[in-house]
């Protein structure tokens, strides 16, 4: 079994409303000087064997398919 963990986050330039959300509302909350923040998304994600290298070209396709929109999203993928 190999677990990975991938990381999907709006590109630079995307204009990100959910982070300006969470940032107008930490400052609301009486957390100041908080600034640029991006919202993403954290996917926890296991594999049946033993081949590293084909579970991370498994998981690309994986992100490339359906976990990130590559237009406006980037990700990372981690093997841990």
């Amino acid at each position: 079994m190999i677990k990975a963990r991938i990381v999907v986050t709006l590109k630079n330039g995307v204009l990100d409303p959910q982070g300006k959300a969470i940032e107008g509302a930490l400052g609301t909350l009486g957390f100041e000087g908080v600034s640029g923040v991006r919202q993403g998304k954290v996917f926890d994600v296991e594999v049946d064997g033993t081949d590293r290298a084909k579970a991370e070209g498994d998981l690309k396709a994986m992100c490339e398919k359906l976990l990130a929109n590559t237009v406006i999203e980037n990700y990372a993928i981690e093997l841990v």
